[in-house]
């Protein structure tokens, strides 16, 4: 689709599906245990961005399902089996992976129009009986239907310096994978930082970026555990880093050398933590990555259970 379009190198997206308005963010309602809204309205953005120019009206021109259809967009397990939760590997050629794809479209379409109202990022026309008709559902922009009769179809945002507008999202994010690797609320935290880091350039560069949980909780929506979960697992993959000082040329004065040859102050109880964020981990492959990962968690568990038995004998 990257290939066969436009090449950005960036997908822009507008900074108006971040911010919670009343309890919740139209961002943090789609951080669901199930399901794949969030990453599905990301995959039309970025084929949309594909696609079109800046100021072009969204239409859709794929199938549901098929080669090449929204359903082939969306990397599952077909071997997980969702009552049960647990992996069924003798079952994988029997499950066929383009229904359970299809469902998941459809499930994920639900969730966004169901955001209700003027949250709903996508709309659907309903036959006679009351059935929706998928195929035809309408892309809304980030600030969700809109009040007025017409919705607000999505439109290629034009890209701003400022944060309050629009946020980037490099391409890499998509073409290797870590749009199918992050989970819902991995992606909101980092979608987040990426605001802050262009809100607040230089303190980005120079001492991180950080939120205090009440002003996360009333300017996102976004809670604790879905925060500090969701900054963990970015860090251990590289998306993201405990702040560091800028790299000082050679020909700085001894001075400023000297600031940042100090070792970095203690960070007091309470105190968020400050991080930047580093998008030369989007170059990696997400799924290596993620079982790299996994890998050394494995290890350090056993590492862990041994000392245990030892400590125990």
């Amino acid at each position: 689709m990257w290939e066969a379009g436009r090449k950005p190198d960036s997908i822009v997206l507008r900074s108006t599906l971040l911010p919670a308005s009343e309890e919740r963010s139209r961002l943090t309602k789609l951080i669901l245990p199930k399901g794949i809204a969030l990453r599905f309205y990301l995959l039309a953005v970025f084929e949309a961005q594909c696609r079109l120019n800046a100021r072009e009206t969204w239409e859709n021109v794929l199938p549901l399902a098929g080669r090449g259809s929204w359903s082939d967009l969306v990397a599952i397990d077909g071997a997980y089996d969702t009552s049960s939760a647990t992996y069924m590997r003798g079952t994988v050629g029997s499950r066929r992976l383009e229904s359970l794809r299809l469902q998941q479209v459809k499930g994920a379409l639900r969730t966004l129009e169901e955001l209700g109202g003027e949250d709903a990022l996508v709309t659907m026309p309903r036959r006679k009986s009351g059935q929706r008709e998928y195929k035809k559902f309408l892309l809304m922009n980030e600030s969700g239907r809109g009040g007025n009769q017409t919705p607000n179809v999505y439109t290629v945002p034009v890209r701003s310096w400022s944060a309050m507008e629009t946020i980037e999202i490099p391409a890499g994010f998509f073409l290797n994978g870590w749009i199918q690797v992050l989970n819902p609320s991995e992606v909101a935290t980092w979608l987040i930082l990426r605001m802050l880091s262009r809100w607040a350039p230089r303190k980005h560069i120079k001492s991180g970026v950080y939120l205090y949980g009440q002003d996360r909780l009333e300017t996102f929506g976004l809670r604790d555990d879905a925060w500090e979960d969701g900054c963990q697992r970015l860090r251990e993959f590289g998306l993201i880093r405990y702040a560091q000082p800028p790299d000082i040329p050679p020909s700085a004065p001894q001075e400023l050398k000297a600031l940042f040859s100090q070792p970095a102050r203690p960070r007091r109880r309470y105190e968020p933590h400050h991080w930047q964020v580093t998008d030369q981990g989007l170059d990696e492959d997400a799924a290596k990555r993620l079982d790299q990962e996994l890998t050394l968690r494995q290890q350090a568990l056993e590492t862990a259970a041994k000392q245990r038995a030892q400590e125990r004998s």
